[in-house]
């Protein structure tokens, strides 16, 4: 089989818009939440959020291109041009039959249904746009960039709620691995900060209140932890088979070496309470990879905020590590980012490729009493240097989707 290595890195995010700009943030453990200013907030019970600032679409793609875009599109071409430029993949001497593009989103253009939807109730029918179809619909951000580019490989867009990341980009591995693809863009993008879900999530008792000191919102693992944070943006990746990259001599930032996938097949919405689809997920990943869990030196937790799946995701960890489980560092970058949904597995697995290449754990900020439900010790709050090579990457989803993959820094 392939070796499938990461090229090109891209990120839209609330803590910047470039890689380099997000993993220096997270390094000196910064939030990028914020109080929410594009609508009024006076009757939500949350009022935060993880808001990508300053993100100009009419200068990326100029007025016309950039209209027929939802938020959600905008973040991934942003993103992938990134990643592509990242790469140094000279596109004309591709073939563009074999580059794929695998970019999902969890909720798609949900806020360009809501803009229509009030000019149907108050402008009538004949108003409303024809591109209201195309521009929702959660395909659109790999259709976008397959257009773009005129990537003609196989294209999907997964929808595993807050795992689509990791699918992505496992999917997308085994694709390259059977030498079905040279090269695939892979990851995520959401843009659903709005009236509707923060409404809903907030009825549904999932967000934290925390409204007056929204840097301290997002607290996983914590004991005062009351839900998790919303936010927005993309991360994707360039994978390409090692022999294509090294055909071309390009820079190779990590390796992934395996995925696993599972349903927890309990709710729709709750995790299960003994983390039994999130074992089974890690400990498949690593039979794919043939790496024991003594082998791993990292763990990209999940890790929401939430009371609930904290707990699962951290016995579930000390399940299948034993007494590894306390050499092994734990971090959580959602303390940071907040939860940007279908485009947390895509910045999560950049930055654990950022800590593997420069062998730095960076922090889970606002942990300030572990939770010793969640069976685990090894959580630095502050970054930390370390000898890492091996990380494992943890995304879970409404309805009980889990994925993880299996990065490891790049050593010829």
């Amino acid at each position: 089989m392939e070796r499938v290595v990461v090229t090109g890195m891209g990120v839209v995010s609330p803590l910047g818009k470039t890689v380099d700009e997000v993993w220096s943030r997270m390094k000196r453990g910064e939030s990028g939440i914020s109080r929410i200013d594009a609508f009024d907030t006076a009757r939500m019970k949350t009022k935060i959020a993880g808001i990508v600032s300053d993100f100009d679409p009419e200068g990326l793609f100029g007025r016309k291109e950039a209209r027929k875009m939802d938020r959600f599109v905008q973040f991934a071409v942003a993103a992938a041009d990134q990643a592509i430029a990242n790469s140094g993949l000279k596109l004309e001497e591709l073939d563009r039959d074999r580059v794929g593009v695998y970019v999902g989103s969890g909720i798609g253009g949900l806020s360009t249904l809501m803009e229509q939807d009030e000019i149907l109730r108050s402008r009538g029918p004949e108003r409303v746009s024809p591109m209201l179809v195309p521009m929702m619909i959660a395909n659109m951000a790999a259709a976008s960039i397959s257009i773009r580019y005129q990537f003609t490989g196989p294209t999907l867009a997964p929808v595993t709620a807050c795992s689509i990341g990791n699918t992505a980009i496992g999917e997308a591995m085994r694709l390259i691995r059977l030498g079905l693809a040279d090269v695939v863009i892979a990851g995520g993008a959401e843009a659903a900060v709005n009236e509707l879900s923060l409404a809903s999530f907030g009825n549904a008792q999932a967000l934290s209140s925390r409204n007056e000191d929204p840097t301290k919102a997002s607290r996983p693992f914590d004991q005062q932890r009351d839900g998790f944070v919303m936010a927005e943006g993309a991360g994707i990746v360039v994978l390409e088979s090692l022999a294509h990259a090294k055909k071309r001599d390009a820079e190779i930032y990590g390796e992934v070496l395996g995925y696993g996938a599972s349903s927890d097949a309990y709710h729709i919405v709750a995790t299960h309470p003994e983390g039994a689809g999130a074992h089974t997920a890690m400990r498949t990943a690593l039979a794919d990879a043939g790496i024991r869990p003594s082998e791993v030196d990292i763990i990209s937790a999940h890790a929401t905020s939430t009371g609930l799946g904290d707990r699962s995701e951290g016995q579930a960890i000390s399940r299948l590590f034993g007494e590894e489980a306390g050499r092994i560092a734990v971090t959580a970058n959602k303390s940071m980012l907040g939860h940007m949904l279908g485009a947390a597995g895509g910045v999560e697995a950049i930055a654990l490729i950022q800590s593997l290449r420069e062998g730095i754990v960076p922090p889970t900020i606002n942990l300030e009493q572990l939770d010793p439900e969640c069976g685990l010790s090894n959580i630095p709050t502050t970054a930390q240097s370390a000898s890492l090579r091996i990380g494992l990457s943890n995304s879970f989803g409404f309805g009980g989707h889990n994925a993880v993959i299996v990065l490891s820094r790049f050593d010829g």
